[in-house]
């Protein structure tokens, strides 16, 4: 970030140059007329070290000539000697003051926001960001100045912008880090909801955007959840993510069982010509691919299941298998219904087998996979006879 201090800098460039004419920055730079009172009291106050010494002339200087612009400026100064100071409360105040007179000062938006994050106080820090945010949207939309030419402004724009870039960055990952560390997983979901219309254009907005229904899954806020992803896939109808996500809830609900089946296979076809991220190793992105492919095929046997197509279902689920391995939770869900597949066409020893599977890692399906182990014990598992009330899928 430009310090504040580079303002006065700033000023002195444009009385040495003579210039009077505002240059285009994210933070509009101020100048005043070269050998004026103003210029001599900024003069001193810049050459002048002591902070107590230093605050003495500023309030000088307001009293004199804090108006308009001025003030702002004036503020500017007071921000940063607070800032120095690590004074909290001040930078809050004058920050605050700042904004209030100049809603386009980015400098005051990222001291506030880096303010508010070192103290720990994360509502403030949450609010301040957003208040960044919208001064770069609006600096990226801004139209050229009367009479200047549209291609130079455009390129003094993005000029700009690259200044404050590790800024801008800086504010983003401090809001997303924050967030992503919330406890209560509704409130981290409405929290990357303000994430996302904050910074459209952020790294972190597609895994924030992600994250919206995830935290209401979370969080059993299933209706909030639904409708969030939906609205991702309204965007992004290819979306494997939440195409799964879907898909997975309504089947595991035994809902909607026609748009499971279709979002599965739907995600199936996008991951057959799906194409690496730039900045994901060749390893893991075959490892969420596998991943993936293992649970499209897994919902895909559950849709089965619940229709009593127990033949389909074993096809299905013993595609899923070897995919999910990685992933001992889903891997042994996969084979406990696997069980119930081959409970219903009453082959117990391949059911044995399956529930075997289950039980073999430790996941919240160990217990009930040893439990329909020893019904199958009891039943004489390798006859080939069925169970007299098994269910025809997981309870």
């Amino acid at each position: 970030m430009r310090r504040l201090l580079d303002s006065l800098l700033f000023v002195s460039f444009l009385l040495s140059a003579g210039a009077l004419t505002a240059s285009a920055q994210i933070t509009r730079h101020l100048s005043v007329s070269a050998g004026s009172p103003e210029d001599k009291a900024l003069t001193e106050i810049n050459a002048t070290t002591d902070p107590a010494q230093k605050l003495a002339l500023l309030d000088k200087f307001m009293a004199d000539f804090g108006q308009g612009s001025l003030a702002i400026l004036g503020n500017e100064l007071y921000l940063e000697i607070y800032v120095e100071q690590k004074n909290t409360a001040k930078i809050y105040e004058y920050g605050d003051k700042i904004l209030a007179a100049d809603p386009d000062n980015f400098d005051a938006a990222f001291t506030l926001t880096r303010t508010a994050g070192d103290a720990g106080d994360t509502d403030k820090m949450y609010a301040y960001a957003e208040k960044a945010a919208q001064i770069v949207q609006r600096f990226k939309t801004k139209p050229a100045p009367a009479g200047a030419n549209p291609a130079v402004w455009q390129a003094q724009r993005k000029n700009d912008l690259e200044q404050d870039s590790s800024s801008i960055a800086y504010i983003e990952y401090e809001f997303y880090n924050s967030a992503t560390q919330v406890k209560d997983m509704n409130q981290r979901a409405e929290l990357m909801a303000r994430y996302v219309a904050a910074f459209p254009d952020s790294s972190y907005t597609p895994e924030a955007e992600l994250l919206i229904p995830v935290s209401y899954q979370q969080a059993q806020n299933f209706p909030k959840m639904v409708d969030a992803a939906q609205a991702i896939l309204a965007k992004d109808p290819n979306n494997v993510d939440v195409l799964l996500l879907l898909a997975d809830f309504y089947s595991d609900n035994s809902q909607h069982l026609d748009v499971a089946e279709t979002d599965a296979k739907k995600a199936l076809d996008v991951l057959a010509s799906a194409t690496k991220p730039i900045l994901m190793s060749d390893a893991d992105w075959q490892k969420q691919v596998t991943l993936q492919k293992g649970l499209a095929w897994s919902v895909q046997g559950y849709v089965d299941l619940s229709r009593k197509l127990n033949a389909p279902a074993v096809t299905a689920f013993q595609t899923a298998a070897p995919l999910l391995k990685d992933n001992p939770e889903m891997f042994a869900r996969n084979q406990y219904r696997l069980g119930f597949a081959f409970v219903n066409l009453k082959r117990n020893s391949d059911a044995v087998q399956a529930f075997t599977d289950a039980a073999s890692v430790d996941t919240p399906y160990r217990v009930p996979a040893q439990q329909k182990l020893e019904e199958l014990k009891k039943a004489g598992a390798g006859t080939g006879s069925g169970t007299r009330h098994a269910p025809t899928k997981p309870s």
